[in-house]
């Protein structure tokens, strides 16, 4: 692992300046990953980030997962996943211990006011080093511009982002003649991840009804650890998904249900929507929003299982986007092998990009640009300062993150 550690030290970084939520994360690897270090080309990551939208979970958490997978195989992947999870969910378990110290006003803070144009900035640039390797004929240009349009009126819907990526790939696969079949040999699948992520989410949610109805002791977290896994194994959309849905689960539910189950785990609803709004503001995964409700959902059991629930949420959440894509993923190589999976990768990309595009589009509706006042001229200074910074240096991304929080707290 010796060698890999100027590749870690770069994981670490960018976990610690990524701002933005996912389409954000993604134009930054092309800048830490791509542009600075060459630990994966253009078309891989954008193929990443197509493969992974495909799937349940946190999908910039298994884009870097895979990126590591590339670099070192498994044990490196396990490595990057963890290192990249790790310090937003630190901050994210502690402040459900210092939630209550914590005067709440004081964190609508104008620190990080310029991150939503900088991440603009970020996904501006991404489109601008993407956009060739995607729209390259005609069908091409049309999947990306249809693909920008959808993206940016229906960004909510969470199925939007998988299915504009399968009709794609359907739309470049309908013409056989460019690229025609060859008999290939498939290689041989790696089950055992898979058998686990089913095992554990069978026996957790068993586990869970059980410990429910003959109401154990240590019901908390069990139950706990059943929801979360169940989140990050069927939640589309990444964190703008999940988040309602932990909403709903741990504030609006229990209090549904809890003269008929008084011992429900429950977050109050003004600390679940704190903890919402501050995780938006943390660098790093959305998905350490589990973090924080693992911790309040057992803080009153005591300091001890309120840190027991912050490890569980961590874990529970991420792991089954680790075992799907490590399972998928080999998988999907076996598929490229075939003409009709590699005549879908042109759409595909197209579809990626016109996402990117749509997204940028869809973050710069609410940043204040064009009107006359000082923090539009800000605000379009820091969009395109961050575009040329990344364009024609080398700065290191951290240093540009660093540089915005500063203007934020001076102006």
């Amino acid at each position: 692992m010796l060698r890999h550690l100027p590749f870690m030290k770069a994981v670490f970084l960018h976990s610690v300046t990524a701002f933005g939520g996912p389409q954000a994360h993604i134009a930054m690897m092309m800048k830490t990953f791509v542009r600075q270090r060459s630990y994966i080309t253009e078309e891989e990551l954008i193929e990443y980030n197509a493969f992974c939208n495909l799937l349940p979970g946190a999908s910039s958490t298994q884009t870097i997962t895979l990126i590591g997978y590339k670099n070192g195989g498994v044990p490196l992947a396990i490595l990057t996943l963890l290192i990249w999870i790790l310090p937003a969910c630190i901050f994210m378990g502690a402040l459900s211990f210092l939630l209550h110290y914590i005067d709440r006003k004081a964190l609508d803070t104008d620190i990080f006011k310029f991150i939503a144009p900088m991440a603009a900035g970020f996904l501006v640039y991404a489109c601008f080093i993407a956009f060739p390797h995607g729209a390259r004929n005609t069908i091409t240009r049309v999947i990306t511009i249809a693909a920008t349009a959808i993206t940016f009126f229906f960004f909510k819907l969470p199925a939007v982002f998988p299915v504009l990526i399968i009709l794609g790939g359907f739309a470049t696969n309908l013409s056989h003649k460019r690229i025609p079949q060859v008999e290939q040999t498939p290689s041989k699948i790696k089950w055992w991840n898979f058998w686990l992520f089913a095992f554990i989410f069978i026996a957790a949610g068993a586990l869970s009804q059980t410990a429910k109805q003959d109401r154990w002791i240590t019901r908390g977290p069990i139950n706990l650890f059943e929801n979360t896994y169940r989140m990050g194994s069927l939640v589309f959309g990444g964190g703008q998904v999940l988040m309602p849905i932990m909403y709903e689960q741990f504030s609006i539910r229990p209090d549904a249900v809890r003269q008929k189950d008084p011992d429900v785990i429950r977050v109050n609803k003004e600390d679940m929507l704190t903890g919402m709004g501050i995780v938006r503001a943390v660098p790093g995964p959305v998905f350490s929003i589990a973090a924080f409700t693992g911790g309040m959902a057992l803080k009153d059991l005591g300091p001890g299982m309120q840190v027991t629930g912050i490890i569980i949420g961590s874990i529970a959440i991420f792991l089954p986007s680790a075992l799907l894509v490590l399972f998928f993923f080999p998988i999907w190589n076996n598929l490229k092998k075939y003409a009709a999976i590699y005549r879908s990768l042109e759409g595909i990309n197209a579809a990626v990009v016109g996402i990117m595009i749509g997204s940028t589009f869809y973050i710069l509706k609410d940043i204040s640009i064009l009107e006359a006042s000082v923090l539009s001229a800000l605000n379009l200074g820091v969009i395109l300062g961050t575009f040329l910074l990344l364009c024609y240096t080398r700065i290191p991304s951290p240093v540009i993150v660093a540089g915005c929080l500063i203007l934020g707290y001076f102006f």
